[in-house]
């Protein structure tokens, strides 16, 4: 597994139509699981227990948490329905475009994130997921599972061969600093699952790159995961809605009031959301809460896709 920095801009620009660039910002690449049996070790390594006890402090002595038994429901709630934080309880598009994450510090310990499939073999996530700033500290066992639900993995499993950040998230010092100033986006490319790529098996969504709106409507998404406590823990997808703001604290970051917590960072923030069909299209991945972003209550502050993100989706597609 190597590190390459990628400078030149040309290609990526090229593919999208000659997008402007954020100055001084590049793809910042690594490798995953390249080879066969590299994939073969990561497939093998996210058994149901340790995918369930992903994010425990101290997993040796953590009991497995109970499923989510939630029951499903067949109607959709209406496009503009508000919520702070519920699960997921219906079918159509998201409930298999967007997954679980899962990976390993350096430190040993596992975690997860959300990602979204964004491209026949691509997801978009947060670059926290994938690495620490200003540190060759990339993530391990990097693993998506889509639609993931109480241990299983309804669609498969799907290795990282390539994880992408921006430079700027590469070179910083701070993660909050860094995050806070918008450079939270990342894309992982995917090895294949039985020799299909994740958008065949599952399809993928719409990804757009226009500035954030006060007051627009959005759908966010993660799989949030609080040991100590039992509302949230990591068994389901979960399901905010509400008009965004910018963060108080932290004005590159957008957001609505949302209760998710850690674990569902990475996970799609979308505009033009249809709850009928499960489709819309990822404008941001979220980044942090309130203790970050600030504000009254509980808030949920993505990283909004701009030129930076486009530049990595292009380069990403290339890989």
């Amino acid at each position: 597994m190597r590190i390459t920095r990628v400078t030149g801009l040309a290609l990526a620009l090229a593919l999208l139509g000659g997008a402007p660039a954020v100055a001084s910002t590049g793809p910042s690449v690594h490798g995953g699981a390249t080879t066969a049996e590299q994939q073969q070790a990561v497939d093998a390594y996210w058994t149901p227990d340790r995918m369930r006890l992903a994010g425990a402090l101290v997993p040796e002595i953590t009991p497995i948490p109970p499923d989510d038994t939630t029951p499903d429901m067949d109607t959709p709630p209406a496009p503009n329905t508000a919520t702070t934080g519920e699960v997921w309880r219906f079918k159509g598009a998201v409930d298999g475009t967007v997954g679980r994450l899962f990976f390993t510090f350096s430190d040993g310990y596992d975690g997860s994130c959300t990602a979204t499939v964004v491209g026949r073999d691509t997801v978009v996530t947060a670059a926290h997921c994938l690495r620490a700033t200003g540190a060759d500290e990339w993530r391990h066992n990097v693993y998506f599972v889509p639609g993931y639900r109480n241990g299983g993995k309804p669609h498969g499993g799907f290795s990282a061969r390539t994880m992408i950040t921006s430079t700027d998230w590469d070179t910083g010092s701070s993660s909050q600093d860094v995050a806070a100033a918008g450079h939270d986006a990342a894309f992982a490319v995917l090895n294949r699952a039985g020799g299909r790529p994740v958008a065949e098996v599952v399809g993928s969504q719409r990804i757009g790159f226009t500035p954030p709106a006060s007051g627009r409507f959005e759908h966010a998404f993660g799989y949030p995961h609080v040991q100590s406590g039992t509302k949230w823990l990591g068994a389901r997808m979960v399901h905010c809605a509400g008009p965004v703001q910018q963060a108080p604290k932290t004005p590159a970051l957008w957001g609505m009031r949302c209760d998710m917590a850690h674990g569902a960072s990475g996970g799609p923030h979308f505009a033009e959301f249809d709850p009928a069909t499960g489709r819309g299209r990822v404008v941001g991945v979220t980044t942090t809460g309130t203790e970050l972003g600030g504000g009254a209550g509980e808030y949920s502050y993505a990283t909004p896709l701009g030129p930076e993100a486009a530049l990595l989706y292009a380069y990403a597609l290339t890989r």
